[in-house]
Order: C-alpha cells, then structure tokens, then sequence
C-alpha cells in the first residue's frame, strides 16, 4: 500500500536534505508493507512479480522462519529502477522510517550514477514481469516438470557469464567472406608449361593450406569465452523455448551482477549517508537512543563474518578524513614518522568531493584495492584465519596487512567464484564442450563442478568436460556425457 500522509510529508524533506548534501537520483517511490508481504517480496529479490520456480518459495520459507525466530528483520528493500522502488515495514517505528529513508536515498543515489550500474535496465521491473509471463506461456505449453527442470539447469550455470563484458570488448570484430568457395590458385600458363610454373608440390601445399583453414573453421570459439551462458545461445541445440528460459537467465544474471560486484560500496555509501544525515539534520533528541541501538545493530561486527555495511561505512569515512587532511599523495607516503602521519593535517577539505567521485568509479575490487591501508587494517583490528584440523575450530592466523588485502580481494574476484572458460566447442571433433577452470590457488569443489557439468550436458547434448588443478596440484579432466561422471589426469 502507499505510505502515508505523515510519510508522504516527511518523504518530501527528507528528500530535500539529501539533495542539499550532493545526491542526485531518480524518483523514488515508497511502499509499505506488511512483514509476510515483504518476506515474499525480498524471496523475488525485491521485485513483486517473477516467474514460477519452486527456489522463490524455498527462500520465502527460510525468510519466515527466521523473521518468526527472530534471527533477521528486513526493515527496508530498494531495487535498481527508474523510478527507484522502495518497502518500508509498517511495523518500523518512526525513527526507522526516517532512517530507511535516508538510506534508501543513499542506494538510489549509488544506483544512478556508479558506472558499473550505466549498462543496467532501469525498466527492469516490466522485464520481470515479461519472464514471467513468457515462462509461464513455455509451461502452459510443455508442461512445468519440463520447463522447471530445464530452469533448474540453467539457474547451475548462472554465474557463468562475464561480468566485465559491459567494459572490456574480448571478440575480435567479425568480417563477413563474400567467397566462401576456395579454389586453388594457379600461375597463368600456357598449356605445356604449366607443369613447370605451377609443380604439383605447389599445388599440393595450397590444398593442404586450404584443409587447415577448413579444420580451424570448425575450431570455435577463436578466443577462450568467459561468457558461457552467450556460447550455449549462439552454439547449443536448444529448442526455441529453451533458448528463451536461457536468455532470462541470463538477463536476469547480468542486471544483478553490479550489485553482486559493489555490496560492500553500496552498503557503505548509503550507511554513509544516513549516518551524516540523522545525525546532523534529522533526528530529535528523544529518538538517539532508538536510532543508536538500530545502527548498531546493522554495521556490527560478528566473528569469521565480513559486514559489509561497517567496512564500507568506515571506509568512507576513512577516505573523506584522510582527503579533508591531504593525509595522501607521494609525500604522505613517503613519511615513515608514524605520530606525524596521525598528526597530518594541511586542511584541504577535499573530502566531499572525493568520496563522491569514489562512489562514482569504484566497484568493490578496486576500492578495497586502493583504499584498505595499513593504518585502517590496524586501526579495525583486522586479520586473518585459517582452520585449525586439531582444534575443529577457527584461529587467527596472522595480521600481515599485504595478507589480509589479498584474501579480502580473493574473496571478491569474480565474487569469490571460480574462473570459467569455454576453449573449445568441437573437442576432438567430435561436438563435444571444453571447458578450463583458471586456476588461483583454490580447488573446485568437485561433487559440485560434477553437478553443474551435468547439467550443462542437458544443454549441449554431448559430452562436456572441464579441465582443472585438482588432487595435489595434478591436472585433471572432469567429464559428463552418456556414460555419467568421469574423470582422468593430464600429462
């Protein structure tokens, strides 16, 4: 339902306050919502209409029970449109909606202008709406076994495109031939001398050129393809309303990617916001105390977890102090006197503007790159751990600040998941998939490849395999095709 005409009014200044502080977005519109209602809504990942598979159901399911056990409370949802939509939770008290609100104006913000959100559909809630109505027309027609066993396949294979495509073009451009028959090319010569201008080894060696160039023909894709789910569109043997199914899939995998690629900045810039917002603008005394609590609550920091909202949150604070400072530069770093480092200060008050360009360029790889310093790694008591076999628990295992930035961008790469490419489309020329997992120091997790390897034959048809470090370090090839799982190691 619509908020509120006390909510209505508040919205309005609200509004004005984030404008005044630089933030620029599209309309947002406000609804509110029960606590089971939101529940279904955040199940679809904030959209009111998706189309039918029983995983929607299965993360509602998981959201109730832990809002009735009081594990988790969703206060608010946003999703990339425009306009940007937003839920409130009609059981929030006052100071939350007001909270909510400004914060929500900081994701609207970060949603419009961060580069790696430009390429998005900002009409995606009508598109959600078309999927569902084509897959529910496939399961009218084939049945929903077919059609969501089918989905399920695809849904295996979702994190398989290339999240840097809107950036980085990998294919070479395509030249059409406008003579696809080759013929031999032969030395004008009058009849008895043809023998000697044009010798048979000669001609010979243009056939054999000629069969190579046709042998290569059949040798796709030209260039490892990162993204699989566009291979299997352009190469599998799909039926029509397959095809279909797939491209939502992968539609759909592409419009969440930026918001897979910048949790951390994302939580913070709107963390950001409202933090500076309540506390200079909008909070009454009578409501510190509620909003404190809240707060807290949502950037706390719990034990083996990263939170998103506090290191980005901190972060930004980080950036926006050192820059109001001129705490940066070759100068700054170049200084090995630890009391002037924290004593820096030239007054430059350039830490407005720099956090607002950060906020624009950066997805989370590279702000975790140029901006987790030594000092905010010591300062937040950051670390690393590892399993501990004889203990069967967690430990510690060291403060090395390069350490702790390196794991932290692991765990980001690709959103933590594995490399993929295809390099072969016609493995032995036979039809068969060829895959590479690139590899970065961690193994795949083998019962899962397997699974996902044969769900990719449903598509393809033939035998797929996927080429792997595995077992020791050792090269190995995981395969599915008629006979089931198999596997073997490379020399």
């Amino acid at each position: 339902m619509t908020i509120t005409s006390e909510l209505a009014g508040l919205q309005s200044t609200l509004e004005g306050y984030a404008r005044d502080f630089g933030l620029d977005f599209y309309e947002v519109r406000f609804q509110m919502l029960d606590y089971d209602i939101l529940n279904q809504v955040a199940s679809y990942d904030g959209f009111p209409t998706r189309y039918p598979h029983w995983r929607f159901g299965m993360e509602y399911e998981r959201l109730s029970k832990s809002f009735a056990y009081g594990l988790h409370r969703i206060y608010e949802m946003v999703i990339n449109t425009n306009p940007c939509y937003a839920y409130l939770l009609t059981s929030n008290l006052l100071v939350d909606q007001k909270l909510v609100m400004v914060h929500v104006f900081g994701h609207a913000d970060f949603f419009k202008n961060n580069l790696w959100f430009a390429h998005t559909n900002r009409k995606m809630l009508d598109e959600m709406a078309n999927h569902a109505t084509r897959v529910r027309r496939h399961i009218e027609r084939y049945g929903i076994d077919r059609v969501e066993d089918f989905i399920d396949a695809c849904l295996s294979l979702d994190n398989l495109i290339d999240i840097h495509a809107a950036g980085i073009r990998r294919r070479p451009e395509i030249v059409e031939e406008n003579n696809h028959q080759r013929t031999v090319y032969k030395m004008p010569a009058k009849g008895y001398m043809d023998p000697f201008i044009n010798p048979p080894d000669f001609i010979a060696d243009q056939i054999r050129r000629m069969e190579l160039d046709e042998e290569q023909r059949h040798h796709f894709p030209e260039e490892p393809e990162r993204d699989v789910l566009l291979f299997l569109l352009e190469n599998a043997p799909l039926e029509n309303w397959q095809h279909d199914v797939l491209d939502i899939v992968r539609e759909e995998s592409y419009y969440f990617a930026p918001q897979r690629q910048s949790k951390i900045m994302n939580e913070g810039w709107a963390s950001f916001i409202h933090t500076r917002l309540m506390t200079e603008k909008v909070l009454e005394p009578s409501e510190l105390i509620d909003y404190a609590d809240h707060h807290s609550g949502t950037v706390a920091v719990h034990p083996g977890r990263l939170n998103p909202y506090k290191i980005g949150l901190e972060l930004f604070r980080d950036i926006e102090d050192r820059w109001n400072r001129g705490a940066f530069g070759s100068e700054y770093e170049d200084c090995d006197d630890m009391r002037a480092r924290r004593e820096w200060n030239q007054q430059l008050g350039l830490g407005r503007q720099k956090v607002f360009e950060v906020r624009k360029v950066y997805n989370d790889v590279g702000f975790i790159d140029e901006f987790l310093t030594e000092e905010f790694a010591r300062q937040y008591k950051l670390f690393t751990f590892d399993y501990n076999d004889s203990t069967n628990q967690y430990e510690i295992s060291g403060r090395e600040f390069e350490e702790i930035k390196r794991r932290l961008l692991f765990q980001l790469t690709n959103f933590g998941q594995p490399i993929i490419e295809v390099v072969d489309g016609n493995y032995e020329n036979r039809g068969e998939l060829y895959l590479v997992h690139r590899y970065e120091g961690v193994d795949l997790d083998i019962p899962y490849a397997q699974g996902t390897l044969r769900n990719l034959y449903q598509l393809w048809k033939r035998p797929v395999h996927i080429e792997t470090v595995a077992e020791n370090k050792v090269r190995m090839l995981f395969s599915f095709g008629p006979d089931g799982d198999s596997r073997k190691k490379l020399n």
